[in-house]
């Protein structure tokens, strides 16, 4: 008999070698970790080259992402495997190059922008509704294939105002999933320390498709350049953000970081938003009770901005997703002075781990942690659970600039596609996470759909 437990990747034993946990978190980052995790309030973990901690304490928490964040900068622990592509983008930097980033990028992701942006969503997801139509015949076919190219399509209409088979675009997410492919992130600088100049021993494919995207990306920002010069350019988030001056500074993105800053939305607006909505449609798929609310729902959202506050299951449905399967995992800091957390003492240099996997299933916050509850969110228990444990775009300042967007996209994305089309598990497919560049299924999600 099917549970509502969400399926989630067996944990590690408690005690195993620095080696054998190498190897698991070269594997997996999620089945690498132990079972502990998920309720206690710190774990410290000792390597040779390093040592971690991962906090769950909400007092710590609030220290590290809200209090004193200039304490507690991005480590280049994880964020190297990343720099071919991403470079010095916001996702990556520190210190005054972060807070400059921020100052110019902010003013495009506010309150009247978001709603400037519906219609490039909306217009993604009519486009994969009719594209999804003759894949709809009752047959297995991994959604996370088409959910990619779907959000994909969304962040090229919203940033550069074109459609996925534009032929740039297009190119631009084939290199994407070669690069996903290589794993960037599972490399020996998550376990061994060095200067940033220190060689960095990627797997094979890495730097290649890294290289070929940032070179369509400078391609699309040069262009983009030249129509703001002409005073032809749309009114879109690339635009917004390339004429924005550092209120500071008066000074602008130059060419190579705004190549920069195109990659991280790209990976953030694309690949985390894919994650999201492939595990969406498993879940609701699994339990068609609360997928026949969300299509019910659906079928009365008339695609304006003033209309998605009627969305009130789906954005329910939703948040549930990012707390059971939040697109990233995992957040490393890294201390910079002397510390104290729970009577230990936390020297320069330390790694300081914040989990949302672990936070938002922990057992000393949420009712039945494992399990897919859409009503939580209306309840004051899930309520004050949220308050502590729930950080699908991480918090503080840091917090994802693009929150607001994800949601937003999510949610009409959901509607679009419930409205039209039923989804079905495949009873011998079941999904499990794994954790390289976001959380994703080992081997796909595989569902059946079909026309309504």
């Amino acid at each position: 008999m099917k549970t509502n437990l969400a399926p989630k990747p067996p944990a590690r034993p408690d005690k195993v070698s620095l080696w054998r946990y190498s190897r698991l978190f070269r594997q997996d980052i999620l089945s690498a970790q132990p079972e502990r995790l998920y309720g206690a309030w710190m774990a410290a973990f000792r390597t040779p080259f390093f040592r971690s901690y991962l906090i769950n304490d909400p007092a710590l928490i609030r220290q590290v992402l809200h209090e004193r964040p200039d304490d507690f900068p991005k480590s280049d622990r994880i964020g190297a495997g990343l720099r071919p592509l991403l470079g010095n983008s916001v996702f990556l930097a520190n210190g005054e190059a972060w807070k400059r980033q921020r100052r110019i990028i902010d003013p495009a992701f506010e309150g009247g922008r978001l709603r400037d942006t519906l219609p490039a969503i909306l217009a993604a997801g009519d486009s994969a509704v009719t594209r999804w139509a003759p894949l709809a015949d009752e047959t297995p076919h991994d959604i996370e294939i088409l959910t990619s190219h779907l959000t994909a399509d969304v962040i090229f209409r919203a940033l550069f105002s074109i459609p996925i088979d534009d032929a740039v675009a297009r190119d631009v997410f084939a290199a994407f999933q070669a690069y996903q492919r290589a794993q960037p992130l599972l490399n020996l600088a998550a376990f061994v320390p060095g200067p940033r100049w220190m060689p960095r021993f990627f797997r094979p494919g890495v730097r290649r498709p890294a290289r070929h995207i940032r070179t369509l990306m400078t391609k699309l920002t040069k262009a983009r350049l030249a129509r703001i010069a002409a005073g032809t350019a749309p009114d879109d988030l690339a635009t917004k953000i390339m004429t924005t001056k550092d209120p500071q500074t008066g000074a602008e993105f130059s060419l190579r970081e705004m190549v920069d800053q195109v990659a991280i939305f790209f990976l953030a607006g694309h690949e985390t938003s894919a994650s999201a909505l492939s595990w969406a449609l498993y879940l609701l798929a699994r339990y068609p009770d609360w997928q026949d609310k969300v299509a019910q729902e659906a079928a009365g959202f008339d695609g304006t901005f003033g209309a998605l506050s009627s969305l009130k299951v789906t954005r329910n449905v939703f948040r549930e997703t990012l707390r059971l399967y939040p697109p990233v995992p995992m957040m490393v800091r890294e201390s910079t002075r002397p510390e104290v957390f729970r009577n230990r003492d936390v020297r320069p240099g330390a790694q300081v781990v914040l989990s949302p996997w672990h936070l938002h299933r922990h057992r000393r916050f949420w009712d039945a942690p494992d399990a897919f509850d859409p009503a939580r969110w209306d309840s004051d228990a899930g309520k004050a659970a949220a308050r502590d444990a729930y950080m699908p775009f991480s918090a503080g300042p840091r917090v994802c600039t693009g929150a607001g967007f994800a949601m937003i996209e999510g949610v009409v994305l959901l509607a679009q596609i419930l409205r039209h089309y039923r989804f079905v598990i495949v009873s011998d497919s079941e999904p499990m996470p794994v954790a390289h560049l976001t959380v994703r299924s080992r081997d796909g999600i595989v569902l059946r759909f079909a026309k309504r």
